[in-house]
């Protein structure tokens, strides 16, 4: 604009225009005008090149061919598009800094949906129920469908997703029923490996570690994660998963998120401390001063708790009842005076330690403590509770509302690949001191809470605790480490392992009850804004053809094994639809609250909604950090995630979790419950690794 270029001349007339528009006093110098007018172009510019790069990079990511091509070998479209995605999303970009550019989950019509089901339910019923189903879906396909499909229309263009606020409220806040076992899942540490046997000398590092990853959330430098190194997945599941806890309420309960947190809780030996992770100058407390702070919590416990009635020391154990029952107590018993304070302190921490004497025997036995504790040490309406045993043994127990298991094991993964890759304890076991140039400004000392028991109250914690050891007594978990193979055996066969798992389920069970039943995986829609899960109907047509074959003697080898290939394709594409916004069960969903809202009825929704989920499947991700050392060094073998595991969806049905942690081994978390007299946890395992035995077979020479 100063210097006014011959080959510039057009552009210069129309700046100068814009300054006469914005009428500056002609008092102003030239070089002022200039700079006045270069800046607001240029802060206007600078916004619509963001709206555009923003706009070009959801464009981008809505393409999902990359999906259904083999990774080893990916297209010459596909690869431009790699190099488009990467070149938009920026150099480290940060936790958030993608949300927006993702697309939004798209609605899929209702006649796709509809064959979807139709043929997921063919290896199910019978004919005549098959008949009658489609009868039922004819009917709502003529009349009610078009206005709920247009009411989830609507609401995709103006919500982040069409679905995923719904099953929060609906799948997760609106049940009554209990958490543990029900809702709640737990997350294991390292197999058989240790850093240190003293349980407060681990607690302080965990506690140190835990606050160290939500700071990287908090200042959004926690690196995002991506599939395949470049397609981004949404991370609004982070922003609760700490300083979170589920308020039981009469008909639904309700989140709440304490942003401004700055204390965690400890329970010992029955009684809560709060413990504020911060000293005077708004430092994190280092390890070793969390260390001094709860060795101090342990005496002060011994030494109180003799005085403490057993109703005072079971309070968590009112989180075991149903949501509605819950409500009235905490309402009632602690709504007011000194049951308050302690209340919402516990709920408003960034999250709570239980420390118990208790020492698991073996991995079921730790899982089996970490889903359910012993009844009265767990508060499970946090968003996450950190267990520590008496021989130096940790886990997580989660609340579901709050976020899923992949970004609970995220965390996890970050915490204990810090406790394996650095030098976190000295020669004794005790916490490793920072370097002298760290000081730790004042630090307040722990308090101690307090809880004002009526004989009401005593009544009510003794009901809860009689009906969560009934509870509790009633799960079967069997955790199981399988050492003969692992996913690599599975991938010389060119199955997915995950299929191989799924398909031998499905062998496993028929073996069992000589019957198939509707299965259900857990997929994610991550690639989504505010996407959560998916189902996977994992019994197919293709999966039954397998399975009756793998029966019969008289089948030859290869007959079997390309049954299974087949099956194992079939199962991946589903896998990529349900990822893909192309699954049955959350449109369905969906269709049934919205028919519900409306005030409608159909028997059609209903029927299909309520039908029972016998197995319900799982796997949990494992290396979802970069930049950590190959799991597969047998010097790791020790140290390897035993992943976690979940309460039975169906009270005759089995909760199936597993975790591929090496290519040479993986663990299964199987839970049912003893009162089914058809179910049994540990032969169903062994049923499995029998099937997957009888698989790999199918691949040997004779």
């Amino acid at each position: 604009m100063l210097l006014e270029p011959s080959f510039t001349s057009s552009v210069n007339n129309w700046l100068w225009g814009i300054a006469n528009v914005l009428y500056l006093p002609k008092s102003f110098p030239r070089g002022l005008q200039a700079l006045i007018v270069s800046s607001i172009i240029g802060i206007f510019s600078f916004i619509i090149l963001m709206i555009l790069r923003q706009s070009f990079l959801r464009l981008l990511l809505s393409y999902r061919g990359w999906m259904y091509e083999n990774p080893k070998s990916h297209s010459v479209m596909t690869m431009l598009w790699c190099g488009g995605v990467k070149l938009l999303s920026g150099y480290k970009p940060s936790l958030y800094s993608c949300q927006r550019s993702l697309p939004r989950l798209p609605v899929p019509a209702v006649k796709d949906t509809l064959r979807r089901l139709y043929e997921s339910l063919k290896p199910l019923c019978t004919e005549e129920e098959l008949k009658e189903i489609k009868r039922l879906g004819k009917e709502f396909e003529s009349t009610l469908a078009h206005k709920l499909q247009n009411v989830l229309y609507i609401k995709s263009w103006f919500c982040q997703n069409y679905v995923s606020d719904w099953w929060e409220n609906y799948a997760y806040l609106m049940s009554r029923s209990p958490l543990p076992n029900n809702s709640n899942y737990y997350i294991c540490d390292e197999c058989y490996w240790m850093p240190t046997d003293k349980p407060v000398s681990r607690a302080a590092t965990l506690i140190y570690s835990l606050l160290q990853f939500k700071r990287l959330i908090d200042r959004e430098e926690l690196e995002p994660l991506v599939i395949r190194n470049t397609v981004p997945i949404c991370m609004a599941q982070y922003e609760r998963l700490y300083s979170t806890a589920r308020i039981p309420g009469d008909n639904t309960d309700k989140l709440l998120h304490c942003e401004e947190s700055k204390h965690i809780v400890i329970y010992v030996k029955g009684i809560y401390y709060k413990l504020d992770i911060c000293d005077a100058k708004n430092q994190f407390l280092a390890p070793t001063t969390l260390e001094e702070q709860l060795n101090w919590i342990v005496k002060d416990a011994t030494l109180h708790a003799e005085t403490l009635s057993d109703s005072e020391k079971s309070i968590p154990a009112l989180t075991t009842l149903k949501r509605n029952q819950w409500a009235t107590i905490r309402k009632t018993h602690l709504g007011s005076g000194v049951n308050r304070e302690s209340r919402r302190i516990i709920e408003g921490a960034i999250f709570v330690v239980t420390l118990v004497d208790y020492e698991p025997k073996d991995l079921t036995e730790k899982g089996k403590y970490l889903l359910h504790g012993d009844g009265k040490n767990i508060w499970f309406d946090k968003s996450f509770h950190l267990i520590l045993f008496g021989n130096g043994a940790a886990g997580l127990n989660c609340e579901h509302t709050i976020a899923d298991a992949p970004a609970m094991a995220h965390m996890w993964e970050y915490i204990l690949s810090r406790e394996v890759i650095e030098k976190l304890f000295d020669e004794n076991g005790y916490c490793m001191p920072f370097s002298r140039i760290f000081k730790q400004a004042k630090v307040k000392s722990p308090q101690r809470l307090i809880w004002e028991v009526s004989p009401e109250l005593h009544n009510s914690i003794e009901e809860a605790l009689a009906l969560a050891k009934v509870s509790n007594d009633d799960l079967d978990l069997e955790v199981y480490d399988h050492k003969k193979f692992g996913k690599g055996a599975m991938k010389k066969c060119k199955v997915s392992p995950d299929a191989f798992v799924q398909l031998a389920i499905q062998l496993a069970y028929y073996k069992d009850a000589k019957k198939f039943v509707q299965t259900y995986e857990a997929s994610m829609t991550r690639l989504y804004q505010g996407g959560r899960t998916e189902t996977v109907r994992t019994c197919t047509v293709e999966a039954k053809d397998f399975v009756l074959n793998m029966m019969k003697d008289d089948v030859d080898k290869a007959t079997k094994r390309a049954l299974l290939q087949c099956a194992a394709a079939k199962h991946q594409n589903l896998y990529r639809d349900a990822m893909n916004g192309k699954g049955i069960d959350r449109h369905l969903f969906a269709l049934y609250v919205a028919c519900k809202g409306l005030g409608y009825e159909s028997e059609f929704l209903h029927k299909i909604i309520t039908r029972p989920w016998t197995l319900s499947t799982s796997q949990t991700p494992h290396t979802q950090m970069t930049a950590l050392p190959d799991a597969n060094l047998h010097i790791f073998d020790d140290k390897l995630c035993t992943g976690g595991g979940f309460g039975p969806v169906s009270d005759d049905g089995y909760g199936f979790s597993y975790i591929f942690p090496s290519d040479h081994r993986f663990f299964f978390h199987v839970s049912s419950k003893h009162t089914c007299p058809q179910t049994s946890s540990k032969r169903f395992v062994e049923l499995v690794c029998e099937s997957m035995e009888e698989m790999v077979a199918l691949f040997t020479d004779d």
